[in-house]
């Protein structure tokens, strides 16, 4: 009956371990919760088009993720939309003449912000805007685009 009673509570145990693992792995995988997220400083920029861009989309570097995506807004001032970029702490000497880009990952994959680093000697500070932007490619924008231009040349 011991025996019985120590096989039940050991079976218990891993089960509640391996759920808590699953549990885990989930949120990691979902960019639900990150678990080093650094204090860091914010950084702005503003895009004509974001495409699908979400928050909590990674901000990267050469391929290095060195932040995320905060918040998004429409600015009323020019109608563009505003970004916000959380960039951690241990990133705080990118010029501020870097430049923001909207790629995706593979062809139907989430969308990310992809930093270009510039040459300037000063570096971004929290609350600094980033001027130089290029907004995401919307697949159906370009279809159409292409389907015009040879509409126009069967003339």
């Amino acid at each position: 009956m011991i025996q019985n009673k120590s096989t039940e509570i050991t079976v218990g145990m891993f089960v509640a371990a391996g759920l808590v693992a699953l549990f885990v792995l989930a949120m990691k995988v979902s960019n639900f919760t990150e678990f080093n997220d650094d204090a860091g400083y914010q950084v702005i920029a503003e895009f004509e088009n974001i495409g699908g861009l979400k928050v909590r989309s990674p901000v990267t570097m050469a391929g290095v993720r060195v932040g995320r995506v905060s918040s998004i807004s429409l600015s009323p001032e020019t109608y563009e939309a505003q970004v916000t970029l959380s960039i951690y702490a241990d990133f705080d000497n990118i010029p501020t003449d870097t430049a923001a880009s909207i790629y995706t990952a593979g062809l139907l994959g989430e969308q990310y912000i992809g930093l270009e680093v510039g040459a300037e000697d000063e570096f971004l500070q929290d609350g600094d805007v980033i001027d130089l932007t290029q907004p995401a490619l919307v697949l159906e924008k370009m279809i159409s685009q292409f389907l015009f231009s040879k509409a126009e040349g069967d003339d």
